[in-house]
């Protein structure tokens, strides 16, 4: 029996499914790093769980995989898919002599300076970019790259704690939040222009076994910045073609240069308005923003246990056609408090619900999201990504949620 630690600090279904897909492995013992014990028919899901009070403390890990491993066992694989946990579990791997990502390579993902600083050194484009820890520094930054410009923390996630910069008051403004110092660093980035897209991969071994992409519809700094807008993720049918072949390259090149041996990837990417690419930053993580789900969907397939394959199996079951185009909305609306209203679903539904595989509408009463992802979400499925964009269009002009 071979014992899997899988660390889900908190019980969220879209960390659960990876942990399913884990658990439902021949000859897995899943065992359970959480801030919580789990409730419901996932309470059933652990063989053994340890609850840690801090979950992002990595010595409270170590030593509650410890405790795991002393009842249990040696163990075979510690897995988690949330991004601030990479580096706490890859120490959780040293300490215990398990194999996997490496702290190096996990912090190399995680700090977006450093990473950035790798992929450049390896020829490949990317933002430029600066550390700063003062106000001098960000001047001198901006002296060589002019407005606008984009600060976050070395180790952000889902533009939180993301500012684009146009002058000078919103400079101070972002330096006196973020309070950067040489103790609390802060990352100052050339504000990429141009179409963002993604790009994911399944890699084992260090070669990269599969990948997809999709467009972003439109730059989720956008979409933070402006709370009415309704985000938009499609993933083509096809792209085989020569109009990715470049991004295809490119994230490839990336996910070598910064070594990842096993494991998913996320690269966020440009096509800057001359045509020229630009990575924006990789994670060595599972996408969020639904991606993977649009990947099952995309190809009639479990990306949920291609990922359980990878990380524990060390084995890839592609490779996967791709049969359809899919098309992810997020609803969001105006304003803050609670969700009181979702307005237009009927029209909504009769315009393009023949093409729905999936949906979660907001609930009433729920607090508003402050994610770009927003309080639900509906996902669209036709051979044709023509008709994809047309049902995207729909639904974001049909749908209202409405907040008091």
């Amino acid at each position: 029996m071979r014992n899997i630690i899988f660390a889900a600090p908190f019980q969220l279904d879209t960390t659960y499914r990876f942990a399913r897909a884990a658990a439902k492995l021949p000859n897995v013992r899943l065992l359970g790093l959480v801030a919580q014990a789990p409730r419901g028919a996932d309470a059933r899901l652990f063989a053994d769980i340890e609850v840690v009070k801090d979950p992002l403390d990595a010595r409270q890990l170590i030593d509650a995989a410890r405790r795991l491993a002393q009842r249990h066992g040696p163990i075979h694989r510690v897995l988690g898919i949330l991004e601030p946990l990479q580096v706490q579990l890859a120490e959780v791997r040293q300490a215990l002599g398990i194999a996997g990502t490496t702290p190096a390579v996990a912090d190399l993902f995680r700090d977006k300076g450093r990473m950035k600083d790798e992929l450049r050194r390896h020829g490949l484009p990317c933002a430029r970019h600066a550390v700063i820890t003062s106000a001098a520094d960000a001047a001198s930054f901006i002296a060589k790259v002019g407005f606008p410009i984009v600060i976050k923390p070395p180790a952000g996630q889902g533009c939180k704690a993301t500012w684009r910069i146009s002058n000078v008051d919103q400079l101070q403004q972002a330096l006196q939040a973020i309070q950067a110092s040489p103790a609390h660093p802060a990352i100052a980035e050339e504000f990429l222009r141009g179409r963002e897209f993604s790009f994911e991969t399944i890699t084992i071994g260090g070669e990269v076994r599969f990948s997809s992409l999709s467009r972003y519809f439109p730059t989720p700094l956008e979409v933070m910045e402006n709370p009415w807008i309704q985000w938009v993720v499609v993933l083509p049918r096809d792209v085989s073609g020569p109009e990715f072949a470049d991004a295809r390259e490119l994230g490839v090149r990336a996910v070598k240069a910064l070594g990842l041996e096993t494991g998913f990837t996320h690269m966020e990417w440009f096509r800057r308005d001359d045509g020229s690419l630009a990575i924006g930053e990789i994670a060595a993580r599972p996408p969020g923003a639904q991606i993977v789900v649009c990947n099952n969907y995309v190809h009639d397939a479990d990306f949920h246990r291609a990922w359980a394959r990878a990380v524990v199996d060390d084995a890839f079951d592609g490779p996967y056609e791709r049969k359809y185009a899919v098309g992810v909305a997020f609803l969001r609306g105006i304003g803050h408090g609670h969700v009181i209203r979702v307005a237009g679903v009927e029209a909504a539904n009769a315009r393009v619900g023949q093409w729905v595989v999936e949906s979660k509408l907001p609930k009433l009463g729920t607090p508003r999201a402050d994610t770009y992802e927003g309080d639900g979400h509906v996902i669209v499925r036709h051979p044709d990504i023509e008709v994809v964009k047309t049902a995207m269009q729909a639904i974001v002009e049909s749908i209202r949620i409405e907040y008091a």
